[in-house]
C-alpha cells in the first residue's frame, strides 16, 4: 500500500486491509466499491491474500447481525454501543472464529489483537482478546454456538441466526414457511458460484469444456441450458480459488471488463476471442423465453451490463436489430465492451430513461466524442424505432434473489426502497403499451423473489391492459420446468441452485379492441 505504513507481520497484511474496507462499508462505501479499491491499494497481496481478504470484507458485511449480535452478549456494551473501529475489529476476529474452519482459533485469536494494537488501540487489545476467548469458551460448551438463539420466534431465530434483516425474512416466511425459509437463508450465504454463455456464433460447449479443462480449471454443463457451463475450481489453488471471482456483483460492472477482483477470469482460454461470457444460469433463461428471431427488431430497455443482450443478439444469429437502452452511459460502455469482445454487429447503444422522462444532460464534449464513433451511444430516445417485434424489460429491482452475490443488498434494501422501486417497474411495464407492436411480446424480468416486484406487478398490469395476456413456455419447452400455475416463471434459489429469478412473457393482442 503506497504512502501508508503496513504491518511488518504478513499475516496482518490481509486483515489490514479488510478492516480497511470494512471501515469504508461503515462510513457508506458499497462493499463491492470498498473491496475494489484496497485490492487497488494493497497491490502487493498475493492470490491466497485476495481470496482472504475477499472472504473477510463480504462474510463480515454478510453476516453483520449475527456478529453483533455476538458482541452484544459477549461484551458489556453492545455492538453500536462500540467505537467503529473496534467494532470492526471484533467482527473480524469473530467471523473467523465462526465461519472460517481453515483458519486455526489461536490465529484468529492472536492476529486479530495485534491488528487492534497495530491500529492503534492497544489499551483495548486486553478487551479484544477476552471478548474472542469468551466466545471460545462458549464454543466449548456448544459445539454448535449458532443454536444460541434458538427457543425465539422463527421470523427471530432465523433473522439472528444467518444475518437478515426482519422484515425480508417474513416475507419468505409467508411464503415457503419455516423449513423452507431457512434452507433459503442458508443458500444466500454460500459463496456464489460463476457460470458461463457460450457465444455459439463462434464456438459450442463442448470446445469450451475442452478448453477449460486442459487449463486445469473444473466445469459441468448446467441442466436445462445446452450452452451454459458452471465453473467448479481450478488447479493448483482448490475450490477456494473462485471466491475472488465469484464473490463480486455482475450487475454492478460487465463481466467483460475484469477488474482487481475478477481479472483472472481474462486468462481463462477463450475469453479474449468471445468463446463465453460470464452470466448466471438463471439469467440466460430470459431471452430464451423471450425468443427473438433472425431480422427482428428488439429492444432491451435495461441493457446493461449486457449479458441478455448479448444473448438475444446470439439468438437472432446477430441478424436484425436490437437496441440497447441505459439511462447511465458509464453503464453503457460495459454493454459495450461485452459486444466489441463478443464480435456482436446487431446492437446499437442509446443513452436513456426508458420510463420516458429525459436522458442524462450530455456535454458538449461528449456530443463531439460520439459524433467520432459509430459504435458511441445515441443520447435519447428519438433514434429508437417506436415499435418493436419484442421488448424486453430486465428492470432495475430489489435483487432480493441474489443476496448471496451483493453481500450488503440485505441491509440496503427497506420496505419503503422497495416501494420506490415498485412504481419504477410499472413505469416501465407501461411502456410496453408504446412500443410493442400489435402480436408482438414484451418480457418482464428480475432478480428478486419479492413477490410485489413480481406476480402483483404483472397482475396490475393485466388488469388495467386486457389486451395482453400471459404466455407460458410450450410444455416440451427447456424453460418447462420453471414454470407456475399463472404461466409466469419463478426461481427459487434453494430449489434450482442458480439465482433467484421472476420472468414473464406477454403478448399483445394481434389487434387491440
Amino acid at each position: 500500500m503506497q504512502g501508508a505504513t503496513l504491518p511488518k507481520n504478513r499475516a496482518l497484511v490481509a486483515r489490514h486491509a479488510a478492516f480497511t474496507a470494512l471501515g469504508m462499508i461503515e462510513a457508506g462505501a458499497y462493499a463491492d466499491a470498498a473491496l475494489d479499491r484496497v485490492m487497488r491499494q494493497y497491490g502487493d497481496l498475493d492470490g491466497r491474500d485476495r481470496r482472504l481478504v475477499t472472504e473477510l470484507v463480504y462474510g463480515c458485511t454478510r453476516q453483520l447481525r449475527a456478529l453483533d449480535g455476538w458482541i452484544d452478549r459477549l461484551a458489556t456494551r453492545s455492538a453500536q454501543e462500540q467505537p467503529p473501529t473496534l467494532r470492526n475489529l471484533l467482527r473480524l476476529g469473530l467471523y473467523q472464529l465462526i465461519y472460517l474452519d481453515r483458519i486455526p482459533d489461536s490465529a484468529a485469536v492472536d492476529t486479530t489483537v495485534e491488528l487492534a494494537k497495530f491500529c492503534g488501540l492497544k489499551g483495548l487489545s486486553g478487551f479484544v482478546n477476552g471478548l474472542l476467548r469468551g466466545y471460545l469458551r462458549q464454543k466449548a460448551k456448544n459445539p454448535n454456538p449458532l443454536t444460541s438463539v434458538a427457543g425465539l420466534e422463527p421470523v427471530e431465530r432465523l433473522a439472528q441466526t444467518y444475518s437478515y434483516p426482519n422484515w425480508i425474512v417474513q416475507t419468505w416466511l409467508d411464503r415457503l414457511g419455516e423449513t423452507e425459509t431457512e434452507q433459503l437463508c442458508q443458500w444466500f450465504d454460500q459463496p456464489p458460484t460463476i457460470d458461463l454463455r457460450v457465444n455459439t456464433l463462434v464456438t459450442d460447449r463442448e470446445t469450451v469444456m475442452a478448453a477449460l479443462t486442459a487449463a486445469g480449471v473444473a466445469v459441468t454443463p448446467i441442466d436445462h441450458l445446452s450452452n451454459a457451463l458452471r465453473l467448479t475450481a481450478q488447479r493448483g489453488h482448490g475450490d477456494d480459488s473462485l471466491a475472488e471471482t465469484s464473490a463480486t456483483e455482475p450487475d454492478s460492472r460487465s463481466a467483460d471488463a475484469p477488474d482487481n477482483g475478477r481479472a483472472w477470469i481474462a486468462t481463462l482460454p477463450g475469453y479474449g476471442a468471445g468463446w463465453w461470457t460470464v452470466q448466471d444460469a438463471s439469467a440466460q433463461l430470459v431471452a430464451l423465453l423471450l425468443d427473438p428471431q433472425p431480422g427482428e427488431t428488439v429492444i432491451d430497455a435495461c441493457a446493461a451490463p449486457g449479458g441478455k443482450t448479448a444473448h438475444i443478439a446470439a439468438l437472432m444469429q446477430d441478424q436484425g436489430q436490437v437496441w440497447a437502452i441505459d439511462r447511465a452511459g458509464s453503464r453503457l460502455r460495459k454493454v459495450q465492451d461485452t459486444v466489441r469482445r463478443l464480435g456482436l454487429r446487431s446492437i446499437r447503444t442509446v443513452e436513456a430513461d426508458s420510463t420516458g422522462g429525459k436522458a442524462p444532460l450530455v456535454t458538449a464534449a461528449r456530443k463531439r466524442d460520439r459524433s467520432r464513433s459509430k459504435s458511441g451511444p445515441i443520447s435519447g430516445l428519438e433514434q429508437v424505432p417506436t415499435q418493436c417485434d419484442r421488448l424486453l424489460l430486465d428492470v432495475p429491482c430489489s435483487g432480493l434473489g441474489t443476496l448471496h452475490r451483493r453481500a450488503d443488498a440485505r441491509w440496503r434494501q427497506t420496505p419503503e426502497t422497495v416501494a420506490q422501486l415498485v412504481q419504477i417497474q410499472r413505469d416501465l411495464l407501461d411502456r410496453a403499451e408504446a412500443w410493442v407492436r400489435p402480436g408482438g411480446v414484451a418480457v418482464y424480468a428480475t432478480c428478486t423473489v419479492h413477490e410485489p416486484e413480481n406476480g402483483a406487478i404483472i397482475r396490475d398490469f393485466l388488469q388495467r391492459h386486457p389486451h395482453w395476456a400471459i404466455e407460458p413456455p410450450t410444455p416440451d419447452s427447456p424453460l418447462a420446468p420453471f414454470v407456475t400455475a399463472a404461466g409466469w416463471l419463478e426461481l427459487w434459489p434453494h430449489h434450482w441452485q442458480m439465482d433467484g429469478f421472476f420472468m414473464v412473457k406477454l403478448r399483445r393482442q394481434p389487434r387491440d379492441p
